[in-house]
Order: structure tokens, then sequence, then C-alpha cells
């Protein structure tokens, strides 16, 4: 193995994007780990050949409401050590977080919160689940700090739920007030690139426009890639020498996400 090809993608419901063909995805992709997010389903809800595809390890975490939320991962080789949540039942309550660890490679599938809230009489969302949705980055934060004080490696993908810089959606400007782009939210993600980590796409790819990962339902917006790039692979400053390659797969139909992908030479699993 060469590479180690690590995957994230947000389905927006597993059992709706296996009718849209996630199943033939899943053989032909070429990762060797798959972390899922907005899974909406518990395991047991799921078809034989999506819970335990041949070939691959899987595991699930899911939201106490049903049909909410959920993270799962998949993977080609069996993992050392699995880890659920944050150890905070405020957080673990709604199934966001997966931890595997390959060798000295700790993968968190995650799920970050939204942060609107009901919608507003003028047909806007407020934005009153933004305080909860930055408690839930610091607190991963610190916990993924922990691993990598201990000298550990760590790449933590998934919907991060915020675009991080004007240059991750087509309009920054109409969007500075929504939740996503908001400047405290995007300082959140800051702060964590100012504490070593690395966005591995925009790290890669400086300069690219136009990339997005999820797009609106709205007729015509994914065809007309008005977009935002909020699904983001952030690895450690442990795990950065390690780091091939990065890219994002629009042409992957089957939810309002696409997958991304983040590349790694296989030493970063130190065995």
């Amino acid at each position: 193995m060469a590479n180690l090809t690590l995957t994230a993608w947000n389905v927006n419901g597993l059992r709706a994007c296996s009718d849209k063909g996630f199943g033939n995805w899943l053989q032909s992709c070429d990762a060797d780990i798959v972390c899922l997010q907005e899974v909406r389903a518990k395991p047991e809800q799921l078809a034989a050949e999506v819970r335990e595809p041949a070939g691959w390890h899987t595991a699930f975490v899911a939201a106490e409401k049903p049909g909410y939320s959920g993270v799962a991962i998949y993977a080609r080789r069996q993992w050392d050590e699995l880890r659920i949540g944050l150890g905070s039942p405020e957080f673990d309550s709604e199934g966001r977080i997966l931890w595997a660890r390959f060798g000295q490679l700790w993968v968190v599938s995650s799920y970050f919160p939204n942060g609107n809230g009901a919608t507003l009489p003028n047909g806007k969302r407020s934005n009153d689940r933004v305080p909860y949705k930055l408690a839930f980055y610091q607190k991963l934060f610190d916990e993924v700090a922990h691993k990598v004080a201990e000298g550990q490696k760590v790449v933590v993908l998934g919907d991060w739920n915020t675009a991080p810089q004007p240059i991750d959606l087509a309009r920054p400007k109409e969007n500075r007030e929504t939740s996503g782009f908001l400047p405290v939210e995007c300082a959140e993600v800051e702060r964590w690139l100012s504490a070593g980590w690395t966005d591995t796409f925009r790290g890669l790819h400086p300069d690219t426009k136009a990339a997005y990962s999820w797009w609106s339902q709205r007729f015509g917006v994914r065809q007309k890639n008005i977009g935002w790039r909020i699904d983001l692979a952030l690895c450690s400053a442990t795990a950065l020498p390690h780091l091939t390659g990065a890219r994002i797969d629009p042409h992957v139909l089957g939810s309002d996400h696409c997958p991304i992908v983040a590349q790694f030479d296989a030493a970063i699993l130190g065995i």
C-alpha cells in the first residue's frame, strides 16, 4: 500500500443514498477508509449489504433522536482501537463523533453541528445553535490535542459545517450573516489552523476557486456550482509530513454533499 486514502462524505441519509448508488460507489472508490456523516439511521435499519458490505469493516454511531445525525466508518482493514463520542452527553446524544485508530493514526469521522436554529418570520433561520456548535468545536479540539501532545497522528474529517475563507463559497458577501460563514465560526476554524492543524485541500491547493462540497437542493444550484466547501479534512502537524494529496469529487452524486479525499503515505500508520 503506497498511499492511505481517506474519504469523507455527508450522505444526507444513508438509506436514501443507498438507493442512489452508494454501494456501487463504495466498492469502486479508491478509499482505504471512508467516514460518513448524517447517516440518519441505526445499523439495524440498514440493509445487510450496506451495514456489512463485502471487504469492509464497519462501525456506526447513531443519535438518540430517530432519523437524525449519525456517523460511520468503513475501513478495508481492521482498526486497532475504536472510540465513540467526546465523553460528554451534551454532544454524544447527537451521534456526531467516531474515532478509529490504525497503528499510530487516529481517524475521526466528524459531523459538526449546524448553527441554524428556528425559522424566523422573514423566512431566514436564526443562529440559535451557534453557541452549541462552537462549544462542540472547542471540546473536540481539546480531545484531539491530547492525542497530538502524545505524539500521535490525527486526521479529523467530515462535515465541518463552516466554509473557512471567502474562497470557499460562491457568494461570500451575501452569506456573512449566515451560519456556516459567520465570522465567529470562521475564527474557530482558524484557531485550529493557528494551532498547527492543516486544511489538507487548501494546504495543497491554496488558490483553487469554485471547489465546493455542498450545494443547496434548490433547482439548478449544483449545476451552476453555487456551492460551499464545508466538508474538510484537517490533519495534525504530526500527520502533515505524510500528506501526499487532497481532492474533492463533485461528480459523485447521491447527496447534497460530495466526497472529499485526503491521501497520505503509508508510513503514517507507523507499522
